[in-house]
């Protein structure tokens, strides 16, 4: 099909209104890099979701899941086919002492959400700037907390664009993975099971948290984050640090003074600038520690 063609069938599956064609993706993703987007599309509901990938999966269209581009760094190249954009799916309820919250909510938002009902349990996600989908999908985490330890079960969208409930033990939680991110799924919906505490200490406790972060991560910079996972028996900042790179650039992309953790933005980056970073840093640290620093944030798309 073509790209007339295409528009055209999915405008018979969502509001036209609600489909961009030829979409820079820049403002829609936290580092301010990446190309276009061939179709960027914005469904309403899950069933929308669900018809737009079986549509994708029926003429054989590449389709790529889109939350808020918190952890994410798109080449310059763009992505072709459609890209879904989850973030008009933010609903969410309490039933008794569990937080019902689709896929689009900022993860964020649900932990205010939980102060709001004196529910404890999710403190540890107050700073954590992806979307709810994003973090089953990583199984994020911060300040010892991780998704893992509050999720029940998640409504996800298989391979073949069926929805799937699955319990938390089937979700093959590890350390910034889970089953959804092997396979591919699509989570629609999140239940997380909380307990009741005191909304005092449950506030302090955010506020101590969100002071931690505010204060050491450089959150005046467009960036992806923290850019590599935790290597076993170290800290990613810390070795980056240690081999002299803090403040290296490459071309708008700067490895962060504040947080060696961080790659920021810091004047009109490119995705081949972050990318050509990242593999310097990864190139040194293993050159002095023998470590290799194995990359978090998801890169999607063409160079």
């Amino acid at each position: 099909m073509n790209k007339t063609e295409i528009y055209g069938e999915l405008t018979k599956l969502i509001d036209e209104h609600k489909i961009l064609q030829d979409e820079p993706l820049k403002p829609h993703v936290y580092t301010r890099i990446g190309g276009k987007a061939d179709f960027l599309v914005f469904p309403s509901n899950f069933e929308e979701v669900q018809h737009l990938v079986k549509f994708s999966l029926a003429h054989h269209i590449p389709y790529t899941i889109l939350g808020n581009g918190s952890n994410l760094i798109i080449r310059d190249g763009g992505i072709r086919g459609i890209v879904i954009n989850l973030t008009d799916l933010t609903d969410m309820r309490l039933e008794g002492e569990k937080i019902i919250a689709q896929c689009g909510a900022a993860i964020i938002d649900v932990s205010r959400f939980a102060l709001k009902h004196s529910l404890t349990g999710l403190e540890f996600a107050c700073g954590i700037p992806g979307t709810v989908g994003g973090a089953v999908y990583m199984n994020a985490g911060a300040y010892g907390g991780e998704l893992k330890d509050v999720l029940e079960s998640a409504l996800i969208l298989d391979n073949q664009g069926e929805m799937k409930r699955l319990r938390n033990d089937e979700l093959e939680f590890s350390y910034r993975n889970s089953l959804v991110a092997q396979k591919g799924y699509l989570v629609l919906e999140a239940v997380f099971a909380l307990t009741k505490g005191d909304s005092r200490a449950i506030k302090e406790k955010m506020d101590d948290l969100t002071f931690r972060r505010e204060s050491k991560q450089p959150l005046e910079y467009p960036s992806c984050g923290s850019v590599f996972k935790r290597p076993p028996g170290y800290f990613a900042g810390k070795l980056i640090q240690d081999s002299g790179l803090q403040g290296t650039r490459i071309g708008g992309a700067q490895v962060s003074t504040k947080h060696a953790g961080f790659i920021v933005n810091i004047a009109d980056a490119t995705a081949s600038d972050y990318i050509s970073l990242i593999r310097h840093v990864q190139k040194t640290v293993k050159e002095k520690f023998n470590v290799d620093l194995e990359t978090e944030v998801k890169i999607i798309g063409e160079d």
